[in-house]
């Protein structure tokens, strides 16, 4: 509506101009020379009009957009003038102010919002560009650093020197662990950062983590089931050499007193080596459980080469063929892309990829439509792994976290170290093993 009177006023002025400027020259080629000048004198009068029009006009919309250049919501227009073209856009003016206004408010009031939970987070936030200058750090990472307040990364230096370093070369979506030692405590500090932009800025943003806590008591967790199982084991293997003994000792002793060799049968010496056979037995499966324990801390270092990730897997279905035979269970390979090289100690990633294959074929037994996929690839995060997937009945979910435990076994044969194992050999490897078990389970290899 503003718009539209301005463009009438405009049409009407130019309009009169034209009509004055078509009169001017009529009387003057008729000689009429007074009445010309008087339209000559009307139409610099109308010219003058127009000029202040559209000055004042520039005037107001430069006058509003300088003061919410700089934030000033207090200009306003007169809205009460003859000139209703004015008037209008006054008010338009006026009310578009206002509604900038309270975006403006809005936005501060979500500002100070965002950075009270800023503040208020249990993990340190901070952000720095790349002269090294910090733009912001919340509360919780100065405490983690023990300094207060943080302008510059080189006043890292004087928290710890590798702390300074490490932050000198922080590349984006990098993730670091640093540990930090004072006179109160030790802490153990994650950090993870991301890039942004602001202001035609690259920045870093660092987001900062004290893991020691968390740590502490997954390692007392593990320590727990750790002692639970290699406790159940070991009274499994001692109860009935007890039991035994008690047992054959009473074939020689009755009420502390030992039974005349003139009383013994040839029963108490053929249940006398009867009992021995059993003792020595549960001894020499307490010995291999004591021996198997000892192979998890006794791995050797992983000797590294570049590994076709393909004859890698031809190599372990040629391996498993025989189970496959066997179970009559599909067994299916697949490297993407082909070409794909692992830097592998070969002989330990197969251990495990047999061990998982194996535990796959007996975890789908008599299955009918039974499969397994090995899978060697690339994630989207850029990390290279490879899967063994199978659609058995899958882990129970109350199991899941206690498959990794060394001993621990759903499984009437076996010692119970083989994922526990592989676990060690992925740390080794500065890698890991994971386990997603719904309706199928997906066992991967992922290696950094």
């Amino acid at each position: 509506m503003v718009s539209r009177n301005i463009y009438w006023q405009l049409i009407f002025r130019v309009v009169f101009l034209s009509i004055t400027a078509l009169a001017i020259g009529l009387l003057y080629a008729e000689k009429r020379i007074i009445f010309a000048a008087l339209f000559l004198f009307i139409l610099v009068l109308q010219t003058y009009f127009l000029i202040q029009y559209i000055n004042q006009t520039n005037r107001k919309i430069a006058y509003f957009f300088d003061a919410i250049k700089n934030e000033d919501f207090t200009l306003r227009f007169p809205e009460k003038l003859s000139v209703r073209s004015l008037e209008e856009l006054n008010h338009s003016l006026n009310t578009l102010n206002t509604m900038i206004q309270d975006i403006h408010l809005k936005k501060q009031a979500q500002e100070q919002y965002y950075q009270e939970i800023i503040k208020q987070a249990d993990i340190g936030i901070m952000t720095f560009n790349k002269k090294g200058h910090i733009l912001f750090a919340n509360s919780k990472i100065e405490k983690l650093f023990n300094h207060k307040p943080l302008n510059h990364i080189k006043q890292l230096a004087k928290i710890d020197t590798d702390l300074f370093s490490l932050f000198a070369e922080l590349q984006p979506f990098e993730r670091k662990l640093i540990k930090l030692a004072n006179e109160r405590e030790k802490q153990q500090i994650a950090l993870k950062s991301t890039s942004i932009t602001l202001n035609n800025e690259d920045l870093i943003l660092v987001v900062a983590q004290d893991i020691h806590q968390e740590l502490d008591e997954k390692e007392t967790d593990s320590w727990v089931r750790l002692i639970r199982v290699l406790t159940h084991e070991i009274m499994n293997a001692i109860t009935p050499i007890t039991s035994i003994s008690e047992s054959v000792l009473k074939y020689y002793k009755t009420n502390d007193t030992l039974i005349p060799i003139t009383e013994y049968t040839e029963a108490h010496i053929k249940n006398t080596v009867k009992g021995l056979e059993i003792i020595k037995e549960q001894g020499v499966d307490l010995m291999e459980f004591v021996q198997s324990y000892r192979s998890i801390l006794s791995l050797p270092k992983p000797d590294k080469t570049l590994v076709s990730a393909k004859k890698l897997l031809d190599k372990i279905k040629l391996l498993m063929r025989q189970e496959n035979q066997k179970n009559n269970i599909s067994f299916e390979i697949q490297t993407i892309p082909e070409d794909l090289q692992l830097f592998i100690d070969e002989k330990q990633i197969s251990q495990i990829l047999i061990n998982l294959s194996k535990n796959a074929y007996q975890s789908l037994g008599d299955q009918e439509n039974g499969a397994i996929k090995v899978t060697a690839g690339i994630s989207k995060a850029g990390k290279k792994y490879i899967s063994v997937w199978d659609n058995g009945p899958g882990i129970p979910p109350d199991l899941i976290e206690e498959i990794f435990v060394p001993f621990f076994t759903t499984k009437n044969t076996g010692t119970g170290i083989g994922l526990s194992l592989s676990k060690q050999i992925m740390h080794l490897h500065g890698g890991n093993i994971s386990v997603v078990s719904l309706e199928n389970t997906r066992f991967t290899l992922t290696f950094n």
